[in-house]
């Protein structure tokens, strides 16, 4: 089966440039969102990093942070990334959200950018994000909804996929409503505190918010 693993070791080379070129815009606006909410003191989890774009952009705003994708490829370049650079403060492992080296109660901040409508399990999750939040702790996301309206030309492309998707030959990817991941979030334990549609070609959801 073709599993999200292997879909981003494929395109981890390339990943960074699309980030840059197509999602340039709506990533500046999901940094800017994030940022507000970013205290020196905070230690952050980055669940799905990639290769670290997001999370060096972060990285001068919150103590540290533990950066974490299941892609080898991804981690490997972000650790590339990061030693070319000199940048410190930031882990990159290649883990996934369950993990026993993460701790309960160990993060103030937990970002997970464009990585919930790749998840198999959400509802388990987002229960396992909230155990790894302080008490008051935030969980920051963006997330395409697929199920929304787009672009003709996205939906095209989106027909394609799905069909791939139908023979086993593209990882099974959520097409997520807004109320569907609104009710996701909010019914494992957080107060939803701002959302905000963001994306251009595609609809979706900036949500912040916290662990009651």
């Amino acid at each position: 089966m073709f599993t999200i693993e292997k879909l981003f070791d494929m395109t981890a080379n390339s990943y960074e440039r699309t980030e840059e070129v197509r999602f340039k815009k709506a990533g500046i606006e999901i940094l800017e969102n994030t940022k507000r909410y970013l205290k020196h003191s905070d230690i952050l989890l980055d669940f799905g990093c990639a290769t670290g774009t997001k999370a060096f952009e972060l990285a001068g705003s919150v103590k540290e942070i533990f950066a974490i994708d299941i892609s080898t490829k991804m981690i490997e370049l972000a650790n590339k990334r990061a030693k070319d650079s000199g940048t410190s403060g930031i882990t990159f492992k290649r883990i996934d959200i369950f993990d026993e080296e993460l701790k309960e109660n160990s993060f103030d901040i937990i970002t997970a950018f464009n990585i919930m409508h790749l998840l198999e399990d959400n509802r388990n999750t987002v229960k396992r994000i909230a155990g790894l939040l302080k008490s008051g702790g935030l969980f920051i996301s963006s997330t395409p909804c697929l199920g929304e309206d787009m672009k003709f030309s996205t939906r095209l492309q989106w027909s394609f996929f799905r069909l791939l998707m139908s023979i086993k030959l593209f990882p099974r990817i959520k097409m997520f409503k807004f109320r569907e991941l609104l009710d996701l979030i909010s019914k494992e334990i957080y107060e939803t505190i701002e959302i905000k549609k963001v994306f251009h070609e595609m609809s979706g959801l900036f949500i912040a918010a916290r662990k009651r």
